[in-house]
């Protein structure tokens, strides 16, 4: 689609402050001056009242009250609160209490006074408490609880509780107020005012997003209260609160504010998974069927699996296969449908998950071995590699064991890097970076409801369903770069010009100059579009689930992908679809099994680990503990030793062979004799 030109927003330019020792309250009075312009509709009268209120006060009250703003409260003692800027505390401090911002006799309760106060000091007004000085601070609040027969909610002012005290003790009346304005500057709860500080220091960088007025995050006082409200249930089940009644207060927080709403069904989804801790199966699939975070459906399937309602769950997991929301829950289901019909006497369709892995080659692993020549036989499996057409090949790699614990990764990284050849670790950072910069002006397009305040690393709607065909054209003329070339340009003249912005998808420590020409020089444009699409469709999920090692051959301008599985390890989901989705697409990508040198003579039960350990109880994205597939065909044994071949992502040399996989009946009974427990046997065996 394509985006009107933003409207200026009517606010004052976000400045440097002018005096060092007052740069918080400098930042302060931006902000409300923001608020005063952006929300004077959403305002409340309070609100309203306190910023027209707060200009009026002398700027030594000014500061004192942003500085108790900005600590931890909302009791402060006086003696604690030392500022070179404000030398008269109790001056700075009389108009706010004039004000009713600051009190003195304000109810509080005993854990507030044992808060402000050291044990050494407490121990004089408790008087006698048995064992006090054996006990620790909470324990001795208890102690004097039961002695003192004080109830946990009794109150009292500070004067009452101490009345020795040489000190005045305040209370901050205006915290819950300064809380709603935080919430509005920034559409959320986990930035605070330091935001102002970390910009001036240069520490974090943002983009300068041109959007208008309109663009905020709450359109009323009531969209405030929900959110408010939802924080508060989210933090409620945290602390262990009933899921029923969190369940209930979240019903009333239904809006037509689709940002809200995404918010509130993802707290939905957490009540379901608070319930299923509990085991309280009903209430879960109450939470879950009011949710429509990504994955509740499935959790819902889950659920009527475990009461027994295999038809119930049949009937959501055949509703998903015909239209999934996503790739997650097309695997997940495709995993559930088989088991779910032999439940039910069905006829079993297998499931596309558990399609069999390649077998791998066997590499032993050499430190003078480097890539094969150009004119190497072109890349075809080598006998008994081939296990579909949906999944790469897979190698197994037998090394030294590192003297020190390391990474695998980074051992497989080291082994095969040579001059000519380099490998990095890279994760899911450089995909995530080309993307990023290729497509920088269409992440940070001004579109209606994405950007909030000037402090975001990134649009506010990046995990919305929508996220992309809101953007549709200008991310059609990004990558419309990788058609006609210009792609390269493109993506080192931003890495320059952007270096040090905060963005969603670069990492800027980790995408160095050298790794960006490396990987422009040798993937060609084709292979970034495909990994660029697939991205799109679901910018939340496939962020992640990238190969875990690069390697170059930069004089033949090729390159290849290979995920790394130490002893133990296993392929994840998001990886699966990953490697399927390069395989398809024919993107060089291998999986490279590791071993240790020193476990390749022990028994197959032992040297094998990834099935012993790995699979029998594996865990999706969702938490759902399944056997894990790629483990279930996993040829045997993975960590033989094998002749020697050059440690390249390409088959073996021609004229060696690699040793053929046991059949699967072979395989069936080593696993059984692997896995030790009956119980344990009979969830091994596919």
């Amino acid at each position: 689609m394509s985006l009107p030109p933003p409207r200026p927003a009517p606010t004052t330019p976000f400045t440097r402050p002018p005096s060092q020792a007052l740069y918080y309250l400098h930042h302060f009075r931006q902000a409300l001056a923001w608020l005063a312009d952006r929300y004077a509709d959403v305002l409340q009268p309070d609100e309203h009242g306190f910023i027209q209120q707060f200009h009026t006060l002398p700027e030594s009250a000014q500061a004192l009250l942003v500085r108790l703003v900005m600590r931890r409260g909302p009791w402060f003692r006086a003696s604690r609160l030392v500022y070179a800027e404000i030398p008269d505390l109790g001056a700075a401090a009389a108009p706010l209490l004039r004000q009713g911002w600051l009190s003195a006799d304000a109810p509080m309760r005993l854990d507030e006074l044992f808060a402000l106060h050291t044990k050494a000091e407490l121990l004089p007004l408790l008087g006698t408490v048995s064992g006090a000085a054996r006990l620790r601070k909470a324990e001795l609040l208890q102690a004097w609880q039961a002695q003192a027969g004080v109830a946990a909610d009794h109150t009292q002012t500070y004067a009452d509780w101490h009345p020795q005290a040489t000190e005045p003790v305040w209370r901050l009346m205006t915290d819950a107020l300064c809380e709603r304005l935080r919430l509005m500057f920034f559409g959320n709860l986990h930035q605070d005012w330091s935001a102002f500080v970390l910009a001036d220091l240069g520490i974090f960088r943002h983009e300068t997003v041109a959007f208008d007025a309109a663009s905020r995050a709450f359109q009323s006082p009531a969209d405030v209260d929900r959110y408010l409200t939802m924080a508060a249930c989210r933090q409620d089940l945290a602390d262990g609160a009933d899921p029923d009644a969190v369940l209930q207060r979240l019903a009333t927080c239904g809006s037509d504010n689709v940002w809200l709403e995404r918010r509130r069904a993802k707290a939905l989804w957490q009540v379901g998974q608070a319930c299923e801790r509990r085991q309280d199966w009903p209430l879960a699939l109450r939470a879950y069927a009011q949710s429509s975070h990504p994955g509740a459906r499935h959790r819902r399937m889950r659920v009527h699996e475990r009461l027994g309602e295999f038809n119930a769950a049949l009937a959501l997991a055949s509703a998903a296969q015909a239209a999934p929301e996503d790739e997650a829950e097309r695997q997940r289901v495709a995993r559930m449908l088989p088991r779910l019909q032999r439940q039910l006497g069905l006829p079993v369709s297998r499931a596309a998950d558990r399609a069999r892995l390649p077998a791998p080659t066997r590499q032993r692993g050499s430190a003078t071995s480097g890539p094969p020549p150009a004119s190497a036989a072109p890349e075809q499996p080598a006998d008994g590699c081939t296990g579909g057409p949906d999944l790469p090949p897979r190698i197994a790699l037998c090394l030294p064991r590192p003297a020190t614990p390391q990474a695998v990764e980074v051992v497989v990284c080291r082994h095969w890097h040579r001059d000519e050849a380099p490998v990095h670790y890279v994760e899911n950072t450089l995909f995530n970076a080309l993307f990023g910069l290729l497509c920088w002006p269409a992440i940070f397009a001004p579109v209606p409801g994405a950007f909030f305040h000037p402090f975001q690393a990134g649009p506010a709607d990046l995990s919305a369903a929508d996220f992309a065909t809101r953007r549709a054209s200008e991310f059609a003329r990004c990558l419309a770069a990788l058609d006609d070339g210009s792609h390269a340009a493109l993506i080192r003249a931003r890495h320059a010009a952007k270096q040090g912005l905060q963005s969603p998808f670069v990492h800027w420590g980790a995408v160095t100059d050298d790794l960006l020409a490396l990987a422009l020089h040798c993937i060609p444009a084709a292979h970034l579009k495909v990994v660029f699409t697939r991205l799109l469709q679901d910018v939340t999920v496939n962020r992640s689930g990238f190969p875990d090692l690069v390697r170059f051959w930069p004089a033949e301008r090729r390159y290849a992908l290979v995920e790394v599985k130490g002893p133990g390890d296993k392929l994840q989901d998001n990886q699966l679809r990953w490697l399927r989705h390069f395989e398809a697409h024919g993107l060089p990508v291998q999986v490279c099994h590791v071993c240790w040198e020193d476990d390749a003579d022990r028994d197959p039960a032992e040297a094998a680990p990834q099935v012993t350990q790995a699979a029998p109880r594996g865990r999706d994205e969702a938490g759902n503990e399944h056997l894990n597939a790629a483990w279930a065909d996993a040829p045997w044994p993975l960590s033989s030793r094998a002749p020697a071949l050059p440690p390249s992502p390409l088959p073996p040399t021609p004229g060696v062979a690699a040793s053929a996989p046991p059949s699967p009946a072979t395989r069936r009974a080593r696993i059984a004799t692997a896995v030790t427990t009956p119980a344990a046997r009979r969830e091994a065996l596919p």
